[in-house]
């Protein structure tokens, strides 16, 4: 199946009231606004990372699918105080309704690209923010993959309203047979542990007497080349993970997704 993303630049204006929702047409998603905060300084890299981004997202998508939905279309808000270039007047599109935004860094995530999510399982997010830094430099790649592959990743968060696969708070937990195992999906995963923290002895993880598990500043690091399917809601900067089958299997999410 051939498909094109087909990319529309607009002006923001200061006269707009409402905003545009995304739409399933058939098999693809149009109305997906991006919008640049105005406080980013005029950068044309900025609007190419953007297009790159969604044209990998949308074959992404689709494939991780099996063929059912993919990016239609996207709309791109530029700040009024960009001149370069001239730009179609927007018609209800604003940057508040936005899903999503490139913006300065937020504090508490730096230059890392987040879904800021209110609700619960289920429930769709508010927007996916970029920082100018990201989509430019894409610096890094080497933790999150693509930038494609990650927005599909955050466009789970925002549309499906699903949740990441992993936990920070508790990366270890005791197996069955009492041992210790980093919390993944899939548990067949490899990778090797790693010690990053004061708390190693010689650089080795450390096992905490008390609870059993490894000690704070051990991190599991996984190995590059994987021959298990994993979830786009764990790591999908592996090359492995391909599918997202794990979205199918929410019922919560059947009146919100197309299969």
């Amino acid at each position: 199946t051939c498909f094109s993303l087909e990319n529309i630049l607009l002006r923001e204006t200061t006269l707009l009231v409402g905003g545009a929702a995304v739409t399933l047409q058939g098999n693809a998603y149009h109305g997906l606004l991006a919008a640049i905060n105005p406080s980013v300084p005029e950068d044309q890299k900025i609007v190419s990372g953007i297009k790159e981004m969604m044209t990998e997202a949308s074959f992404y998508l689709f494939n991780a699918t099996q063929g059912r939905v993919y990016f239609g279309s996207i709309k791109i808000l530029i700040p009024a105080t960009w001149k370069t270039n001239t730009y179609a007047k927007p018609k209800q599109e604003q940057y508040v309704k936005a899903d999503v935004i490139v913006a300065p860094p937020y504090w508490k995530h730096g230059h890392d690209p987040y879904t800021l999510q209110y609700g619960r399982c289920g429930e769709k997010g508010k927007y996916i923010h970029f920082t100018p830094d990201f989509l430019v430099n894409n610096g890094s790649s080497e933790i999150y993959g693509s930038s494609g592959r990650l927005f599909v990743h955050e466009w789970a968060h925002l549309q499906w309203g699903v949740f990441d696969e992993y936990d920070s708070e508790k990366p270890f937990y005791l197996s069955g047979q009492n041992q210790v195992k980093a919390t993944r999906c899939s548990s067949e995963l490899t990778g090797i542990y790693v010690c990053e923290k004061e708390s190693c002895t010689q650089g080795n993880c450390v096992i905490d007497q008390g609870t059993g598990l490894l000690k704070e500043g051990c991190v599991f690091m996984h190995n590059k080349n994987q021959n298990v399917s994993s979830s786009i809601m764990y790591m999908q900067s592996l090359s492995s993970v391909s599918g997202m089958r794990e979205i199918a299997n929410y019922k919560t999410l059947h009146k919100m997704s197309p299969w």
